[in-house]
């Protein structure tokens, strides 16, 4: 091992006093910015799994503006780090970097520079200059080395790279998008993806939501730069039973704000239940999961229009470098008028998608889908001047769930129901002729407007068992159980202790599990001592709706009925049968 005493990997001419591994090559991977370093390690172990050739030890580069967190993701995954200054003495056969803007020392080993998203399609600061430059091209002095080789993920960019950058003629290799293909040989895993996130149930059922993803690059000309309520607006406009709204960041927000700094711009949003992906691997399973992206000039709307996701452009900045994907994605796909009816706009987008155009996209991004990973590992070889593995060549990995911390929380809600009586065509029962309807619309009260009563429409705020503010917590109409009771008894207990901790509230309400672990039947504890027992058709049901049917029938005097409600969620209904459990003689 080298005589430096920082360098603690076993790298360099003396690597093998001290190695358990005899690796024939070594490969190191420029870390420099979370972004660029999540990118290698999605795809490299994939190159080089079960080879004990290939030596691979990641070389920090502290000097970006985001680097911040680029050390901990490599502690975090394991692998073996030394400081970018001590590169020259690693002796590498090969350097690989998804960040173009880093200083090579002195030498003639190859650099194999891997897109960090897609193509080479936005104009970012320059941080050698007052100026920008184009994302995604090296330096021209290491271009001038005959060093560098940039990889292509269509034959477009490098007809794009030849005219703003004479000298990458003979430097680049095609080799697809192995993200890409990660992405569509993924969908497969979907309702694994959504339930993760809490949008569908476990079983993969799917639960009449629809999941909007906001995304957003990063800069003054980003979503978040210039809408950074939009999120919140969203989730006051979209009924909480019938939509989840979840927001990906690029990676130099994280780093550039820090995570206080992002949870404290989003407090009502995150309070409303919003799913906030955490700036590492999640964001590839979240896009798989979405119905619909409201997005900018990023790559991640490029990918989710690909996808055949339908899409909205929030803002589409004028760093985006014409004639690109990028700029075929914005004319191709509708704008949000962030200050119109988001609901409306919502509902339409994903009602009228036409997927032709996200196709037409992926033609033109995306080189022969599926191979990325072949390719790239045989470039990769050759630059080590190895033979490759006699075992086939890889495909694309499928994608693990996002992380579970991703998924949001309960929140507290804003409820408003209508009472009405009416024929019964929604339900599935069939075959009655009339009864009571009871619409429940449901909005987090976080970013809820106020609450319009009438004649048959009531208003009310429920909250749960455990929620931390004391005003909501005293305020509440309706008091809901976190999560089933295990037993009948064990549920009227529940209800007793809560409608004594909670003086002001009206109701009680928790779910009970049957023997099979099943939560068909909730209870409803009423102030004046009736319990109110409901069985709903349909999925497992939300405590919180059926406890808005019990509190807008006791509003509006009606008896609770022999014949099932209608309980109306958005286009949905389901039947539920109301019974009140009989009192104990005194």
């Amino acid at each position: 091992m080298h005589t430096s005493p920082h360098l603690r990997v076993p790298v360099g001419p003396d690597a093998r006093r001290w190695s358990t591994f005899h690796a024939e090559r070594t490969l190191v991977v420029a870390a420099r910015t979370v972004t660029s370093t999540v990118r290698v390690l999605e795809c490299l172990p994939t190159l080089v799994r079960d080879d004990s050739r290939i030596s691979v030890v990641f070389a920090h580069d502290a000097t970006s503006a985001f680097s911040d967190g680029v050390l901990d993701l490599l502690r975090d995954t394991g692998c073996r780090v030394m400081p970018w200054s001590q590169l020259s003495e690693a002796a590498p056969d090969l350097i690989l970097s998804a960040s173009e803007n880093i200083d090579v020392p002195a030498g003639d080993c190859p650099v194999l520079v891997l897109p960090h998203g897609v193509g080479f399609q936005k104009m970012v600061p320059d941080s050698r200059t007052p100026g920008v430059r184009l994302s995604g091209v090296v330096p021209d002095a290491l271009l001038e080395t005959g060093r560098a080789w940039l990889a292509l993920s269509h034959p477009d960019q490098e007809r794009q790279l030849l005219a703003a950058h004479p000298g990458t003629a003979g430097r680049t290799l095609l080799v697809g998008d192995p993200c890409f293909d990660e992405l569509v040989g993924s969908r497969a895993q979907r309702a694994s993806y959504r339930a993760a996130l809490g949008v569908d149930g476990p079983d993969g059922t799917e639960d009449a939501r629809r999941l909007v993803m906001v995304s957003s690059t990063w800069g003054a000309t980003s979503l978040i730069g210039r809408e950074p309520d939009l999120p919140a607006r969203l989730l006051a406009a979209l009924p909480y039973d019938e939509y989840r709204v979840a927001l990906i960041l690029h990676p130099n927000v994280w780093a550039a704000h820090g995570p206080w700094q992002i949870r404290a711009l989003l407090a009502s949003a995150l309070e409303a239940g919003l799913i906030l992906v955490p700036p590492v691997h999640s964001w590839r399973p979240a896009l798989v999961a979405a119905d619909l992206l409201i997005g900018d000039h990023g790559s991640v709307t490029l990918y989710g229009a690909a996808l055949g996701t339908p899409v909205l452009l929030g803002t589409f900045g004028s760093d985006a470098v014409a004639g690109t994907a990028a700029g075929v994605l914005s004319r191709a796909v509708r704008l949000l008028d962030s200050r119109a009816d988001l609901y409306r706009q919502v509902v339409d987008a994903v009602d009228s998608h036409d997927p032709r155009p996200g196709a037409a996209l992926a033609e033109q991004a995306f080189a022969d889908p599926g191979n990325a990973h072949a390719k790239l590992r045989e470039a990769l070889y050759q630059l080590l001047r190895l033979s490759e593995p006699p075992w086939a060549p890889p495909g694309p990995p499928i994608l693990s769930p996002p992380d579970p911390a991703s998924a949001a929380s309960r929140p507290a809600l804003r409820v408003l129901t209508t009472v009405t009586a009416e024929a019964m065509t929604g339900g599935r029962t069939g075959g009655r002729t009339g009864g009571q309807t009871v619409t429940v619309r449901r909005v987090p009260a976080s970013v809820a407007g106020p609450v319009t009563e009438d004649d048959d429409t009531y208003g009310h705020l429920a909250v749960g068992e455990a929620e931390k503010d004391r005003y909501l917590a005293e305020s509440a109409s309706v008091v809901l159980a976190e999560r089933p009771a295990p037993t009948t008894v064990g549920a009227l207990r529940w209800i007793s202790d809560t409608l004594g901790r909670f003086p002001g509230c009206l109701l009680a309400a928790t779910a009970t599990a049957t023997a099979g672990g099943d939560s068909r039947t909730v209870l409803v504890g009423v102030r004046d001592g009736r319990v109110v027992a409901a069985t709903v058709t349909g999925p497992a049901p939300d405590p919180g709706q059926v406890a808005a049917v019990v509190y807008a029938l006791l509003r509006a005097a009606r008896a609770f009925p022999d014949e099932p409600v209608t309980l109306r969620l958005g286009e949905r209904t389901e039947d539920v049968f109301l019974r009140v459990r009989p009192t104990k003689s005194p």
